[in-house]
C-alpha cells in the first residue's frame, strides 16, 4: 500500500498516511483538522530480477550467427556476394 504525505496549511506540520490509490485524499489535519495538502516526493524502488539490464537481453547472438546485429543471415550473404561482384 502506497504512502501518502500531507502537509497541513494551518499548523505546518507534515504527516505520513498508508492509503490505498482508491482512498480519497485527507481533507484535513490529523493534529489540527486545519485544511492540507497532498505532497509530491520522490519515490524509491528496487528492480529485481533479470531483464532489467542491457546485458540480460538484446544482442545475443545465437551459435552460427554472423554478420551486424539485428541482421537476418540471408541479408548478410547476399551482402557478400554484392561485394564481391562490385569488384569485377
Amino acid at each position: 500500500m502506497p504512502i501518502y504525505e500531507y502537509r497541513c496549511k494551518k499548523c505546518g506540520r507534515e504527516f505520513e498516511l498508508f492509503q490505498k490509490i482508491t482512498d480519497v485524499t485527507v481533507p484535513s489535519c490529523k493534529f489540527c483538522q486545519g485544511p492540507v495538502e497532498k505532497l509530491i516526493s520522490l519515490s524509491s524502488f528496487h528492480l529485481k530480477g533479470t531483464g532489467w539490464y542491457v546485458t540480460d537481453y538484446g544482442g545475443k547472438k545465437t551459435s552460427g550467427s554472423e554478420g551486424k546485429p539485428g541482421q537476418l543471415q540471408s541479408e548478410s550473404g547476399s551482402e557478400k556476394a554484392a561485394d564481391t561482384n562490385k569488384d569485377d
